[in-house]
């Protein structure tokens, strides 16, 4: 589980029963060295690229890595396969679970229609040029950036109805996320519709025609000071400082380069390149090399 109250409950439980450490199956490796006398742990991704799970323990604390072990995460996935298979379990050839494993076997769209009711809206197209014009980039000419730049590139864009055009319904705007495509049952446009925004106030959903549409697109985001976590405490940012880092805003993504920018009341991550359905909620961790070292929840 990603969230750090969660491990903390299992871990008490584990320490309870008398556990000197708690085996998970995450594809994940750990590393400890020590400082000043202190123990350092570090959480690194796992052997195989396919299947690092860093990002799910991104809320991990010292104390809890202290504690715990990654039996599997020096192996490739199809090494634990055989492994599974020479000592005659019958999970070794079970297909990866994609589901939600709290649950049990139930396609998330159904899960959420069996949680919350129904509620028609609107779901209106916003062509490309007006989102374009959504896009506040405050460039400076000596290439230097300041908070004003971070907050326009980390802002949310807010659309209008009236800056577009209806083209169909939906049976409730917290169905959908950012970058969705399936379950909109809108056809006739050139290109596929993607949500590109929800706004559950007014229950709408707005959506462009391609993956490519830049209102699914930007660069920053913000994570403010009650969700920043450091898994490596020792690195954590003054006010005022800067941290070049490699990033991920969700599982199985390809690091990218970033910026994070240490303000009063929270962290601004800036990434190099344009980035895809960044949506509130949801978490960005960040890494030096191979090594998470913190995450914070998207505002």
């Amino acid at each position: 589980c990603n969230r750090e109250i969660k491990f903390d409950v299992f871990m008490d439980i584990a320490l309870d029963l008398g556990a000197d450490f708690v085996a998970t199956g995450h594809y994940c490796q750990k590393t400890t060295t020590v400082e000043d006398g202190k123990e350092i742990h570090h959480l690194l991704g796992g052997a195989d690229a396919n299947k690092d799970q860093s990002y799910f323990l991104c809320q991990v604390s010292q104390k809890q890595l202290a504690r715990t072990l990654f039996p599997i995460g020096h192996l490739q996935k199809s090494e634990v396969r055989e492994i599974a298979a020479s000592q005659d379990l019958i999970t070794a050839g079970k297909k990866d679970s994609q589901g939600l494993c709290f649950i049990g076997k139930v396609r998330l769209p159904d899960f959420l229609q069996q949680q919350l009711q129904p509620k028609a809206g609107d779901i209106v197209e916003i062509d490309a040029q007006t989102s374009r014009e959504k896009m506040l980039e405050l460039v400076t000419t000596d290439g230097k950036v300041d908070e004003n730049e971070w907050v326009s590139l980390s802002r949310k864009r807010k659309y209008h109805p009236s800056e577009g055009k209806v083209v169909g319904k939906h049976q409730g705007a917290h169905y959908f996320t950012r970058g969705q495509r399936k379950g909109l049952a809108v056809g006739g446009t050139p290109e596929p519709l993607f949500v590109i925004e929800t706004d559950v106030n007014t229950n709408t959903i707005y959506v462009g025609q391609g993956k490519q549409h830049p209102g699914l697109y930007r660069k920053g985001l913000f994570v403010t000071q009650d969700e920043m976590h450091w898994i490596r405490e020792d690195l954590e940012l003054e006010i005022g400082s800067t941290m070049e880092v490699m990033a991920r805003i969700r599982y199985r993504q390809t690091l990218d380069k970033a910026t994070l920018h240490r303000v009063e009341g929270g962290l601004y991550v800036i990434f190099e390149k344009d980035q895809s359905a960044i949506s509130p909620g949801q978490f960005v961790a960040w890494y030096r090399e191979h090594e998470c070292l913190g995450s914070g929840v998207i505002a």
